[in-house]
């Protein structure tokens, strides 16, 4: 083979060779979550979504390749003034998706640094129609007024803001200070109340203990009055029967001794008897004087006759 013919060959081999690498960079794969914006000629062509693509060589060219997941910008601290002329540093968390890559290619030239900026100048607005308590304690309605405003000024730029966070507030040193001692007299505040409320509560609990144990005694008392009355009344009432029994067992003996004397047919025998027996219990008393009856002899002489009767008798 000449020389010509060697040059030939690889000649062919590289243009072959050339050919080859052309068709390979014409071939595009697009992954998942991303979007290829592709120009003809300078112009846009059209948007690759996932998947093989192919392109007409020197002529198409992917201009830019968009990322459409959910992104998330932290953007540094911003020189805010309230309403009543406080000063302090807010820094910005914007979490946004781009769902139209064609207007994030040609909507603006740095759509973060315009995300940055305009953020910025709405959360001036916002702080400064708010006074510096109302800034502190209304961070959900100033996130929620940022992410409208945002999702308003870029939806021309082909991006949806999804959410605005404040990071941190941080007023000036003094106002902090001020604010450390305003909640530690507040803390404090609230502990004395505490401990004013329990020992409220322990004094209330122990009066009304001591209420309580007042009304078991004198429960406890009454009841031990009664019973103390109920056991009285017991005993008197039985000392009163007992009498009343003893008083008619002695009034059932006089009966029976008289109705025995009626049955023996000497009434009058054996009362005078009784009469003189009467006079002998007299005697062996320990009084100092004795009445004598008058009639004595006659109870003399009546005695001598029953003492006869009776020796007749027998």
């Amino acid at each position: 083979m000449s020389i010509s013919g060697v040059i030939g060959f690889f000649v062919v081999v590289a243009i072959i060779f050339i050919i080859l690498v052309l068709l390979v960079s014409c071939i595009k794969i697009v992954p998942q979550a991303y979007a290829f914006v592709v120009e003809r000629l300078g112009a846009y062509q059209g948007t690759w979504s996932t998947g093989i693509h192919f392109k007409v060589p020197f002529i198409d060219r992917v201009a830019r390749r968009v990322n459409l997941k959910e992104q998330v910008v932290d953007f540094p601290p911003q020189p805010v003034i309230t309403k009543d002329n406080v000063t302090m540093q807010i820094d910005t968390v914007v979490y946004f998706q781009i769902t139209d890559p064609k207007l994030y290619a040609y909507g603006v030239e740095n759509p973060i640094m315009a995300i940055e900026n305009l953020s910025a100048t709405t959360l001036r607005n916002i702080i400064g129609d708010l006074e510096l308590d109302e800034t502190l304690t209304s961070r959900e309605t100033i996130n929620t007024k940022m992410r409208a405003s945002l999702d308003i000024a870029t939806d021309p730029w082909g991006i949806k803001v999804n959410r605005v966070e404040l990071k941190n507030i941080m007023p000036p040193a003094a106002i902090q200070d001020a604010m450390e001692k305003q909640m530690k007299a507040e803390r404090e505040r609230r502990e004395a109340i505490l401990i004013a409320e329990g020992q409220k509560k322990s004094t209330i609990l122990v009066a009304e203990g001591k209420k309580e144990a007042a009304i078991l005694d004198a429960q406890a008392e009454k009841e031990a009055a009664i019973l103390r009355a109920e056991a009285e009344k017991e005993k008197m009432i039985r000392e009163a029967e007992g009498k009343a029994k003893a008083i008619e067992t002695v009034q059932k003996a006089n009966a029976d001794g008289i109705r025995f004397i009626k049955e023996a047919g000497a009434d009058e025998a054996v009362l005078t008897l009784k009469s003189l027996e009467a006079l002998k219990n007299l005697a062996d008393g320990q009084a100092t004087k004795i009445v004598v009856p008058s009639d004595l002899q006659g109870l003399a002489g009546l005695a001598t006759s029953l003492k006869e009767i009776l020796s007749d008798k027998k």
